[in-house]
């Protein structure tokens, strides 16, 4: 159950409207890197959560907080159009190359659309779709994919700063860079309490994988005057503890595939099935025969 208030969870204020920025915002509404993205993330996480309760309890309070601050952010962008005036921006823009471009910049969907409200999209008006959003039922998966996360979207944030001169988007802003802060640092702490993890999932065997290529770093260049790149990866210590890191030019250890000719009726071409001519309708009809329950008298 989800309750609402009326407020805010942080002010919202914008000095100077600004339609090009409204379109940025959009890239932290529906992007990648986006608010609807890790809201939708940590509540799917929470409702498929199994184990200690106190994952799944706080994966809803962050996905929760999360819809606050799409909140925020639409009406960011709300406010960004609202007092900019389109027709007059219109004829400016003929005579004042500053207004041509943010009419240029601007999301026409904003007008033609929202009526000058936000829309889940990104900053080029696509929809956002759901196909990054990640909830495997691994607590320790899903932990490294918030953490991945929140850091893009610290990213974005830290780059939205840079492009506004407003002092009330500055202001929410560095509202919504300590909150990913705050965020990529408890989902750390939820590793470091979970303690031993690695390999995700720590629940397989690793007496069932092939354990001689296990901490192997695989080198895939031709030449061999070419040599593996070094660092903490190829010597040493694995990370978990479990193994020792050691680079190995790769070889191939298959052989190459040999696939069937293509079946008949498959729609490939007479050369790819083996045979020729009236051959392959031959054997299509033997075949649809033979599979016909109603074959005809």
């Amino acid at each position: 159950m989800f309750y609402h208030d009326n407020k805010l969870q942080y002010e919202v204020r914008v000095d100077t409207p600004d339609p090009l920025f409204a379109r940025q915002l959009q890239q932290a509404i529906g992007g990648v890197e986006g608010e609807i993205r890790v809201c939708l993330q940590y509540l799917f996480q929470a409702w498929g959560s199994r184990g200690p309760v106190k994952y799944r309890d706080l994966l809803l309070e962050t996905g929760t907080e999360e819809i606050s601050h799409i909140e925020m952010l639409s009406t960011a962008v709300a406010l960004n159009l609202q007092n900019a005036p389109i027709s007059a921006q219109e004829a400016a823009a003929e005579n004042n190359p500053m207004v041509a471009a943010i009419m240029g910049g601007m999301d026409q969907r904003h007008i033609l659309s929202s009526g000058l409200a936000a829309l889940p999209v990104n900053s080029n008006g696509v929809p956002f779709d759901c196909s990054h959003i990640y909830a495997s039922g691994n607590i320790a998966a899903d932990m490294y994919s918030n953490i991945a996360a929140e850091a893009t979207g610290r990213v974005l944030a830290t780059r939205l700063f840079n492009l506004t001169d407003d002092p009330g988007m500055k202001d929410m802003l560095r509202f919504l860079i300590a909150r990913d802060t705050m965020h990529q640092n408890q989902w750390l702490a939820v590793l470091e309490e979970l303690g031993d993890v690695h390999p995700i999932p720590n629940s397989f065997p690793q007496s069932e994988e092939l354990q001689s290529v296990s901490y192997a770093f695989f080198s895939t260049a031709k030449d061999d005057s070419i040599a593996p790149p070094e660092g903490r990866w190829s010597s040493g210590p694995s990370i978990d503890g479990k193994g020792e890191f050691s680079p190995v030019r790769i070889q191939p250890q298959g052989s190459e595939p040999q696939l069937g000719m293509a079946r008949p009726g498959s729609g490939a071409q007479q050369q790819q099935m083996g045979m020729v001519n009236g051959v392959v309708n031959a054997v299509s009809n033997v075949m649809h025969s033979a599979l016909d329950p109603n074959p005809s008298q």
